[in-house]
């Protein structure tokens, strides 16, 4: 179980190690062309079962801290599906991993 820590340790988000390796390539990649915009996922029973929203921008730091060792194989298809969502409107919503079979 890894996280994500945005804006000086204020805002910690867990996610798993597979989950956040993902998740940073397609925050990495909008915040390297300077493109701000919104994240959002659902949050788990134990803190609340709402949903919560940052609003991520290049001038915050953000961290990854990931709590295996071993950097996961990358899905590209789950890639491709998280940055459409990143590039849409509403920003990128974290969505599971598609079934590998299709």
């Amino acid at each position: 179980m890894g996280k994500l820590i945005y804006g000086n340790a204020s805002i910690e988000t867990f996610f798993d190690d597979r989950v956040l390796a993902h998740l940073q390539i397609v925050i990495g990649a909008k915040l390297r062309r300077r493109e701000s915009f919104f994240f959002s996922w659902k949050d788990d029973a134990d803190t609340g079962s709402g949903r919560s929203s940052l609003w991520m921008d290049a001038s915050v730091p953000l961290y990854f801290k990931y709590f295996g060792s071993k950097t996961p194989s990358i899905n590209r298809e789950w890639v491709r599906q998280l940055s459409d969502s990143a590039n849409s409107g509403s920003g990128l919503y974290y969505i599971p991993e598609p079934d590998a079979q299709g």
